[in-house]
């Protein structure tokens, strides 16, 4: 634990820091805008493909057309491909090791929670989104939704307030007990609440693993990596760009949001003040 403390620390690495600067940096007005104009898109995708949405459908037919939407409207490539998760998937049940988590061939059921979570990279700049809905009118989701609400309001004074990424981490982690659910975000590959944004260069398609593309491992592998993921290990500077996502789990689904939230000398501040939808 120590030693991937220490890691957190490293905004960027010796040779590779020349091509993949430090980012845990004030951002300019100028990218401001350009990462808030890629999550209003990112945003108003996952709502429109959401409110397509049929029983009978499956994960990857849904994951395949919110993807083309985002292509007809702009975007060229992705810091990650859609991911699509339906009822108890979208609290991971069943998903063992990378695989699982991809699209798969589970049907949409009438009253399921689905989940949409894409990141695009548009004009080079990466916003990362995660919405919760479901196929009719579900109770249980809309409680967990006005919980996530509460979170989202209380994130940026965490922040703001000289806390460790750590401390924020496992203050989420006992808020969310408390309340009743399962902090989900732990079961991602290192248990991240969130991960730093970047802009890049690049924007040509290119191979993906794992949904992942290319540039998505470049930027955070060519600074370090451990100073990229905000998890109960992270010790670092959080100044900067970050994509916070609070997964909480109730007993048959999992319901999330996923927003930038920008972390400067002023304090902390969701990109878009207001949640989109709200």
């Amino acid at each position: 634990m120590k030693v991937l403390s220490m890691a957190s620390r490293v905004t960027a690495l010796p040779v590779l820091g020349l091509v993949s600067g430090a980012v845990n940096r004030r951002p300019t007005a100028g990218e401001l805008a350009g990462y808030l104009a890629c999550q209003r898109l990112a945003e108003r995708g996952v709502r429109e493909v959401a409110a397509l949405m049929c029983e009978g459908w499956t994960e990857q037919h849904a994951a395949g057309l919110l993807d083309t939407w985002l292509k007809d409207h702009g975007v060229k490539s992705f810091f990650h491909k859609s991911f699509v998760w339906f009822g108890d998937r979208t609290r991971f049940r069943g998903v063992r090791g990378y695989g699982g988590y991809m699209p798969s061939r589970r049907v949409l059921r009438p009253g399921e929670v689905f989940i949409l979570d894409v990141a695009p990279i548009l004009h080079g700049h990466i916003a990362d989104v995660g919405y919760t809905t479901a196929l009719g009118s579900n109770a249980e989701l809309a409680r967990a939704q006005a919980f996530l609400a509460e979170l989202r309001a209380e994130l940026p004074g965490l922040f703001a307030g000289g806390n460790a990424g750590a401390d924020v981490w496992q203050a989420m982690r006992a808020r969310i007990g408390a309340a009743g659910y399962e902090p989900i975000h732990e079961k991602y590959p290192f248990g991240v609440l969130g991960h730093r944004v970047h802009r890049v260069k690049a924007e040509e398609p290119r191979a993906h693993l794992y949904n992942f593309g290319w540039q998505s491992y470049w930027e955070f592998l060519s600074r370090g990596l451990f100073g990229q993921l905000l998890n109960d290990s992270f010790t670092g500077d959080l100044l900067g760009l970050w994509a916070i996502e609070p997964h909480v789990g109730a007993a048959e689904f999992g319901a999330k949001f996923e927003e930038i939230l920008v972390v400067d000398e002023d304090g902390a501040r969701w990109l878009e003040s207001e949640r989109p939808g709200a």
